[in-house]
């Protein structure tokens, strides 16, 4: 069971995005062979590729978190000391806690709005619940990995260790 808890954590966000990401493809390739070729397209293809994408968007967000991938400015860190720096990140994860926690409610409030009313969707006539959950599913995984983030660098912080950094987007 730790095993599969291990490949969870470490390979999550990658094997949903991989999913996500074929699903949109799949489809596109479907949807545009069937237009090319026989002149019809369909509204689920469509749907199917614009919540692909939203569940891509959010989840790729808590990938980023989890790498420290995302976009930050990061010439301030070059001139600090380690304690310093690792205050920093803390300090950015704690701000970014923050916000993905009322982004998450204000997410979840609209997803439990849908329920209440039973809105579905134009082409695939399914609850609109499954797809406007790409949001709070997102930011919950945010606030999962900031936890994560924020215990590891409080762990390095303590023992003296430099924090984890990510890989840079650009040298």
């Amino acid at each position: 069971m730790s095993h599969l808890l291990d490949a969870l954590n470490r390979n999550a966000e990658r094997w949903l995005l991989l999913t996500f990401y074929v699903m949109l493809v799949a489809t596109m390739f479907i949807e545009v062979m069937r237009r090319e070729i026989f002149s019809y397209s369909s509204i689920w293809g469509e749907e199917i590729v614009r919540y692909s994408f939203i569940y891509l968007a959010w989840i790729g967000a808590a990938a980023a978190v989890k790498e420290r991938g995302h976009i930050r400015i990061d010439v301030l860190m070059e001139y600090v000391g380690p304690k310093t720096k690792a205050l920093l990140y803390i300090f950015g994860d704690i701000v970014m806690f923050v916000v993905a926690v009322i982004a998450f409610y204000w997410s979840l409030e609209a997803v439990l709005v849908s329920a209440k009313f039973g809105s579905v969707t134009h082409g695939l006539r399914v609850s609109q619940v499954w797809f406007l959950s790409a949001v709070p599913v997102g930011f919950g995984l945010v606030i999962f990995r900031l936890i994560q983030s924020f215990l590891r660098d409080i762990n390095d912080f303590r023992n003296g260790r430099p924090v984890y950094e990510g890989d840079k987007l650009f040298d």
